[in-house]
């Protein structure tokens, strides 16, 4: 496993569409696996190849507090969102900035899995959002598009 570099806000493949996979390779067993490093490191919830410069469809996900429930999503789609949330939101293509972002409450998400195995992801607060930033990442969306107000810097959310 490797740390990957995480491309900033400004960098153009941030903004490109991705292309789904067509077949589970050991090149991208070990994206996969370099992702969730990457993610771990920086303290992420999810991330999406993309922001590792690989325009794939394929996202990785662990909202847990011991970071040991992994969700590996290849060609995800959204197929069902209901209700609404106004939570921040950061991303660690943007690093220091933080913003009031509204979502769905509850997302469904079909997929395949790390076995190229059709699968379907329901999330719920943290979960739903995490899924709808990571896979906006894959059509070229930045979650700064979509904040209400301004961007703040991290540090003056801190006690909100």
């Amino acid at each position: 496993m490797a740390l990957r570099n995480i491309r900033l806000i400004g960098d153009e493949i941030l903004y490109k569409k991705t292309k789904p996979v067509v077949e589970m390779t050991d090149k991208l067993k070990q994206l996969i696996e370099d992702m969730f490093e990457t993610m771990y490191h920086g303290d992420g919830v999810g991330l999406a190849a993309s922001q590792v410069g690989i325009l794939k469809q394929v996202v990785v996900i662990d909202v847990s507090e011991e970071a040991n429930q992994p969700i590996i999503l290849i060609n995800p789609e959204i197929i069902h969102t209901e209700g609404e949330q106004d939570g921040t939101e950061a991303c660690m293509s943007v690093p220091g900035k933080i913003g009031y972002v509204k979502r769905p409450n509850l997302v469904r998400v079909k997929a395949l899995d790390e076995n190229m195995e059709p699968i379907e992801v329901e999330g719920e607060e943290l979960l739903a959002r995490a899924l709808i930033h990571e896979i906006e990442h894959l059509a070229g969306e930045l979650y700064v598009d979509k904040v209400e107000g301004k961007l703040y810097d991290t540090t003056e959310l801190k006690d909100e």
